[in-house]
């Protein structure tokens, strides 16, 4: 069985805290029917495709109450997936693929979120969470012919395809997160082999958190270790200029799933289990700024 089948289905039916009249278990059954696997695309682009899969098979169990009721930012499950709709739009207009749903008149993603927020507002929960599912398959399709190096850019931000993508992993990923929690389901992690590609993009992006912040790390490296399934270490230049990690001056070692989701915005140095080592201050201010560039 694929693994996003086997993950996130069947540990949908195993939960035993499911609130009444909230994804209610009665109906998971049906959502395995309903299922959708990932999406075929290029190996480098699988995590992604997982992450769409994974949703979309908490989507299948939803309910009335569940898509009104609000997840993260004031926004309904509807809105939210909107929002991710929104964001796989902005990527596949940047590298060709088809842009569905509203005539795409915003380049930023607020503004584009807000279009087709107010576009599916007229629509159903169904149709919504289809036209997500739709421009994530899109996506997926397109980029298997493309090369990951090749320059996107999304909100303004350039970089290369493959790190564009997981970044949208790392989103779906969280944004799933946050509608089984609100829903006190609790849902098992990606595979190792999706979360390490999505942690080594975060461990890149930490010298960018940190000037976003104020603070310039050129000429600094600090270890990271991530524990876990997915984890590894890490030697970071804390510079967006350097070319090369030096002698770390400090050490972070943390679960590598508590890391991904700290460079998402959920959850802070004092809400995790981390241990630092070398100059504590540094590696205090890497990770007091790692959700820099976290967003809605």
């Amino acid at each position: 069985m694929e693994p996003v089948e086997r993950l996130y289905l069947d540990a949908l039916m195993e939960e035993p805290a499911v609130p009444e009249r909230s994804l209610r278990p009665q109906l998971l059954a049906g959502a395995r029917a309903r299922r959708r696997p990932a999406a075929a695309t290029a190996a480098w682009a699988q995590p992604y495709a997982a992450r769409v899969a994974a949703m979309d098979a908490l989507l299948a169990s939803a309910v009335d109450e569940d898509w009104s009721r609000v997840i993260v930012e004031g926004w309904t499950l509807q809105e939210l997936v909107a929002h991710l709709a929104a964001k796989d739009g902005l990527l596949a207009a940047s590298v060709g693929a088809p842009v569905l749903g509203p005539e795409l008149r915003a380049a930023d993603a607020a503004g584009r979120t807000a279009d087709v927020q107010a576009h599916e507002r007229n629509r159903s929960p169904e149709q919504t969470r289809r036209d997500w599912r739709a421009q994530a398959d899109a996506l997926c399709r397109h980029v298997s012919e493309l090369d990951p190096a090749m320059p996107a850019a999304v909100d303004g931000i350039e970089t290369p395809l493959g790190d564009q993508l997981l970044a949208r992993t790392l989103e779906t990923w969280i944004h799933t997160d946050d509608a089984a929690r609100t829903a006190r389901l609790r849902l098992p992690h990606p595979i190792p082999e999706h979360i390490h590609p999505t942690a080594d993009l975060c461990t890149r992006l930490l010298a960018w958190t940190m000037l976003l912040s104020g603070l310039d790390g050129t000429g600094r490296t600090i270890q990271v270790t991530l524990t876990g399934p997915g984890g590894g270490d890490w030697h970071v230049p804390l510079g967006v200029s350097d070319t090369a990690a030096g002698t770390p001056e400090a050490r972070i070692t943390v679960d590598v799933v508590d890391f991904c989701f700290l460079l998402g915005g959920r959850g802070s140095q004092d809400t995790i289990a981390v241990e630092l080592e070398g100059d504590l201050s540094l590696a205090r201010d890497v990770l007091r700024t790692a959700p820099a560039l976290s967003g809605p």
